[in-house]
């Protein structure tokens, strides 16, 4: 079956649906991985988003109900350029193309993804559409034009959990479960990746997470070791309420922030953030910790960025900084016990390059304890 991808500068491109039948809108970007298609579909920072893989065969390695960052499928499109027609792995449950359909995300393949990264990358990521029911070009681009875009909103409130839950009840290993548990830590969600959370009790943390509008006063009222602020969707800027929040936590207890997490806390800081021209997404970002000045290979993913010049030096200082283009990827407060990073140590594309973060966490608590 026909489909198509249509950008709002009215730029298409045809290929052969997979997945769900339907329309979908989003902001159009892409990840360089080679691998970890499932962790990038289910990853909640890409809600409002379609995601282009870079990589030309996707699919063959299948789907698995452990490999993946939350409850479902948070992308709203996936275009790759070939789908595998085997899925051979001793982990494998079920085709990418079968867990699409479950999941009502509509796909299509067979599309030039060189080309479409090349023409991100040279006019920047922009919104679009993916249909299998519509195939008129005109009426698609008109669509992609009158589809909200990223800036100015909050997506957060569509992905944070509904209620307070512990994380040890998620995930029942034994493996994880037998660490000894030596510190209580709120994890405000704003779009949480599972694998952060198994990381965060890995280290030895009891892990209570809670809504993304959850007051300072509800998070201090539970007398937390530390504070974890999570990676999530959409422009930092647009989510008004956890930044104000975020802003009276600040000196009460060591916080820690990932991605969304990093820009809200630049954000509560006095800092400002913009819009990167295509982002950052893949899982082999080059990142340069100004401590040591040694290289990690990160993963990442995101759009937005806190701009280094907004930071107050007096009070931050600027831990890490990406080699690709020089933008923020970690700082820390000279007097306070605070730090967050732009990229992803839980994804582990070193493979272990940064996992050390966990652990500069907990020695924080430990400190303030």
């Amino acid at each position: 079956m026909k489909a198509f991808i249509a950008l709002e500068d009215g730029t298409i491109f045809e290929g052969v649906s997979f997945g769900a039948n339907g329309e979908r809108l989003g902001e159009v970007v892409f990840n360089t991985s080679m691998s970890g298609y499932q962790e990038i579909m289910t990853d909640p920072s890409y809600k409002g988003q379609i995601v282009t893989m870079t990589y030309p065969l996707i699919g063959n390695y299948g789907v698995n109900k452990e490999d993946v960052e939350s409850s479902a499928p948070k992308a709203e499109g996936f275009v790759i350029k070939e789908e595998s027609k085997i899925a051979s792995n001793w982990r494998s449950e079920k085709s990418l193309d079968q867990y699409l359909k479950e999941n009502h995300i509509v796909g299509i393949k067979g599309v030039d993804t060189r080309s479409l990264t090349l023409h991100i990358r040279t006019k920047g990521a922009m919104k679009g559409i993916i249909s299998t029911i519509d195939l008129s070009p005109k009426s698609l681009i008109k669509k992609a034009k009158d589809s909200p875009g990223l800036i100015g909103r909050d997506l957060v409130k569509e992905v944070t959990c509904k209620k307070f839950y512990n994380a040890k009840a998620v995930y029942s290993k034994p493996s994880i479960l037998c660490h000894n548990t030596r510190f209580k830590v709120i994890a405000m969600d704003f779009g949480i990746k599972y694998n952060i959370l198994r990381c965060l009790i890995d280290a030895g943390c009891d892990v209570a997470v809670v809504p993304a509008d959850t007051t300072a006063s509800e998070i201090l009222a539970k007398n937390p070791d530390g504070i974890f602020l999570s990676n999530g969707p959409g422009d930092p800027a647009a989510v008004t309420y956890a930044i104000e929040e975020i802003k009276k936590l600040l000196g009460k207890k060591p916080v820690f922030g990932i991605c969304l997490g990093h820009q809200l806390l630049g954000l509560a800081l006095g800092g400002k953030t913009f819009k990167l021209k295509f982002g950052h997404r893949g899982a082999n970002h080059p990142v340069k910790d100004l401590n040591t000045g040694k290289i990690e290979i990160t993963s990442q993913n995101h759009g937005f960025c806190v701009d280094i010049n907004s930071l107050n030096k007096d009070e931050i200082e600027l831990t890490h900084i990406n080699l690709n283009d020089n933008t923020l990827e970690g700082m820390a407060h000279k007097k306070l016990p605070i730090f967050s990073v732009q990229y992803h140590p839980e994804a582990s594309p070193g493979p272990h390059d940064s996992k050390y973060l966990f652990n500069r966490f907990i020695q924080m608590m430990e400190k303030a304890g």
